[in-house]
């Protein structure tokens, strides 16, 4: 399938807003993340996807369809000003899981913004894990470190790595 990445306009940040529901419900069966009295999950930072020049919302497409979504936001390291790209968030419905559009996206995402990358993964959850270590692995051509973390949803494992021109 042709994988596409749109960077999401402030019309659309519903649709983000469905999609984080869809992807909080299954990071529940991970970590302790609870249902609010309205029935949904929330997300508290994702107005600040439109408003901070540092954070890019992401659309993913598959064959012109709505397929997921990507939440990247840039970190400054206080002491020295270097510039690490974080993929906060990402999440490919099921549908389209397992036919490599999820590997796609992240392979699009990365080439859109080269240089230092930085992302977490629960512990708990293996089947993620077991793809962004293999993802990262070939894409960085096993160039990259995986370092333990506590969040506050449980233990991590951060991958850090470099990818394209900006390494």
């Amino acid at each position: 399938m042709e994988v596409t990445i749109k960077q999401a306009e402030t019309t659309e940040a519903p649709i983000i807003a469905n999609l984080l529901e869809l992807y909080m419900h299954d990071f529940s069966l991970f970590s302790d993340v609870e249902v609010g009295e309205d029935g949904r999950f929330g997300y508290a930072y994702l107005e600040h996807y439109w408003r901070d020049p540092d954070r890019f919302p992401l659309l993913i497409l598959a064959e012109k369809k709505l397929a997921g979504f990507a939440l990247l936001r840039i970190e400054t390291d206080p002491g020295d000003g270097s510039k690490t790209m974080d993929l906060a968030e990402f999440f490919v419905l099921r549908q389209f899981r397992r036919q490599r559009d999820g590997s796609q996206a992240a392979a699009k995402i990365w080439d859109l913004f080269p240089g230092r990358w930085r992302l977490r993964v629960l512990v708990s959850n293996h089947t993620a894990y077991a793809f962004w270590e293999k993802l990262v692995g070939d894409y960085c051509k096993r160039k990259f470190e995986a370092d333990d973390e506590k969040g506050f949803l449980g233990d991590l494992k951060r991958f850090s790595f470099t990818c394209g021109s900006g390494g």
